[in-house]
């Protein structure tokens, strides 16, 4: 049974910066790639990095472009999302999420990963 479990989050001020990890046990497949997404409060649920299984491919909502790294380790099964200049707009749920089918270009398309986390709050005040 796949888990994915995220840590990392807070609360920041604007400008700032945050590092979630997400820990994945129990999957099976040679080809596990991972993503972050984020879900405000009313909105639907939008993906933000992405990352493939070798780390060397990775992709990013506009929105963070710039702002966010996205990296794993895979000798720790873990993906890291580094959030730096923080605005009030990335306050989010944010989610890990992974799936064993590789996809080429990379997606940030929510129907297309498999296994979700719990999430793990961030909220950026002014």
């Amino acid at each position: 049974q796949v888990q994915l479990v995220e840590s990392g989050g807070g609360s920041v001020q604007t400008g700032g910066s945050l590092r979630l990890s997400c820990a994945a046990s129990g999957y099976t497949c040679s080809w596990f790639y991972m993503s972050w997404f984020r879900q405000a409060p009313g909105k639907e649920r939008e993906g933000v990095a992405v990352i493939s299984y070798g780390g060397y491919s990775t992709d990013y909502a506009d929105s963070v472009k710039g702002r966010f790294i996205i990296s794993r380790d895979n000798t720790k099964n873990t993906v890291y999302l580094q959030m730096n200049s923080l605005k009030p707009e990335d306050s989010a749920m944010y989610y890990c999420a992974a799936d064993c089918t590789p996809r080429w270009p990379l997606s940030l398309k929510l129907f297309d990963y498999s296994y979700w986390g719990q999430g793990t709050q961030v909220t950026v005040s002014s």
